[in-house]
């Protein structure tokens, strides 16, 4: 799901800026804009193919969000353990009654040159 960032630099101040949930093709540029953000947060929708499929699939009510929060700066600049959720409102899956609110979270070291850090400090 990590791709190149379309948009570069620009678009990365923009997202860490706090601005509206921005649409973007994947996660990535969103990890840039958290790591690039003051309070360390960045929310986008994601767009796309891959959006699509999954609000098809399970005959969503709504896109899919995705909010990054930096959970701890490492010394390495532009290194830090980052919060990542993906979240979706009225999924239908197989076997439950009623539709719901599905989520997937995880954590992630992550640095702006797409490596993870060369130390946890």
């Amino acid at each position: 799901m990590l791709v190149a960032l379309c948009g570069g630099t620009v678009r990365a101040q923009g997202l860490a800026q706090g601005l509206a949930r921005v649409p973007v093709p994947d996660a990535r540029p969103l990890l840039l804009a958290a790591l690039a953000a003051a309070d360390g947060t960045a929310r986008g929708i994601l767009t796309g193919e891959l959006a699509d499929a999954i609000t098809r699939r399970f005959d969503a009510t709504s896109p899919v969000y995705i909010d990054v929060t930096t959970l701890r700066r490492y010394q390495q600049t532009g290194c830090a353990r980052l919060n990542v959720l993906f979240w979706q409102e009225g999924v239908k899956l197989p076997g439950v009654a009623a539709p719901r609110r599905q989520t997937i979270e995880f954590g992630l070291n992550y640095c702006a040159d797409g490596l993870p850090p060369r130390s946890l400090r």
